[in-house]
């Protein structure tokens, strides 16, 4: 079939896997927006919000597909384990990699440095903790199979999920930056550290919220991802890299830019998938972040400048 006829599943496909793009990168904007650093160790939060999402899950469900109130039960409690695994997770990298180095004063060379050990260190103690294979749920957490058609294109329930979710999460953080007295905070911050520390926010307080928000969308955003393609130690770095690329073609400390970047990443992925090969979704996902730095570094909606904290 032609890409005529696939246009509308592609769209779908690309639209659902472009979402948890977005959300994982929101982790990456927001660390950006406050301290003007790349977290790459952000990649090992989403992995480690998949393991406890899913192993809580494995832990507590039947053998058995679930159906019914049972289904939003189980998908419910592996969203909030995921999420609280990932807010914990961000919370240490934040107090062992980034702190020490913000109370030295030290060079942005040492963070980037402090980042890649810390996502090789996480990566490493999951596969000691959890092995190194996959690992699914027990079973199905609800029966999927396909709720309507768009033209022609299936959306199946798990799409519907992991799409309603994702928005519901990507709204809830619009929200709270642009309306909430913290949202404030983090805006101020982002803006001008020095300048808001003197009007009286707690500056240190305010990074902390920051990892601990995007540990947060990231560790839920991973219980989705493992929804699909299941939970393992290295399953960090391709998604988190895709999650990079989607905040930088959005531009990075935006927080909508990052939103639009994951659908447009997700989008172009399925698109050339089709058109080229399954086989090169990454090499056209890493092609479009070279393209950006070197056409249009600032991003679609461009970045945040200020001084950071």
């Amino acid at each position: 079939m032609g890409f005529g006829a696939q246009f509308w599943q592609l769209t779908v496909d690309g639209t659902k896997i472009g979402a948890l793009y977005a959300v994982i990168a929101l982790g990456y904007t927001l660390v950006y927006g406050v301290l003007q650093l790349i977290n790459f160790a952000h990649s090992e939060v989403f992995m480690f919000g998949a393991m406890g999402g899913v192993l809580t899950v494995r832990a507590v469900q039947p053998q058995t597909t679930a159906s019914g109130f049972g289904s939003v039960l189980l998908v419910v409690v592996g969203l909030v384990c995921g999420a609280l695994a990932g807010a914990v997770a961000a919370f240490v990298l934040e107090r062992t990699a980034y702190r020490p180095l913000r109370r030295r004063n030290a060079p942005k060379l040492a963070y980037l440095i402090s980042a890649i050990g810390a996502s090789l260190f996480g990566a490493n103690l999951a596969g000691k903790l959890f092995g190194r294979q996959n690992i699914p749920l027990n079973a199905d957490l609800f029966r999927d199979h396909t709720l309507f058609h768009i033209f022609n294109a299936s959306v199946t329930l798990q799409t519907v999920v992991i799409l309603v979710t994702a928005v519901a999460m990507l709204v809830v953080l619009d929200r709270l930056v642009a309306g909430t007295k913290l949202g404030a905070s983090i805006r101020a911050v982002a803006q001008d550290a020095d300048t808001a520390s003197l009007m009286g926010v707690n500056v240190e307080r305010i990074i902390v919220f920051t990892f601990v928000i995007g540990g947060l969308l990231a560790g839920a955003g991973g219980f989705l991802y493992a929804l699909t393609f299941n939970a393992s130690w290295n399953m960090g770095f391709i998604p988190g890299v895709k999650a990079f690329t989607a905040a930088v073609l959005g531009g990075i400390g935006n927080v909508r830019g990052a939103v639009i970047g994951g659908l447009g990443l997700g989008l172009i992925e399925s698109y050339g998938g089709f058109l080229f090969s399954a086989a090169y979704k990454d090499v056209i996902a890493f092609l479009v972040l070279v393209l950006v730095l070197l056409i249009r570094p600032s991003g679609l909606l461009g970045e945040r400048l200020g001084r950071a904290a």
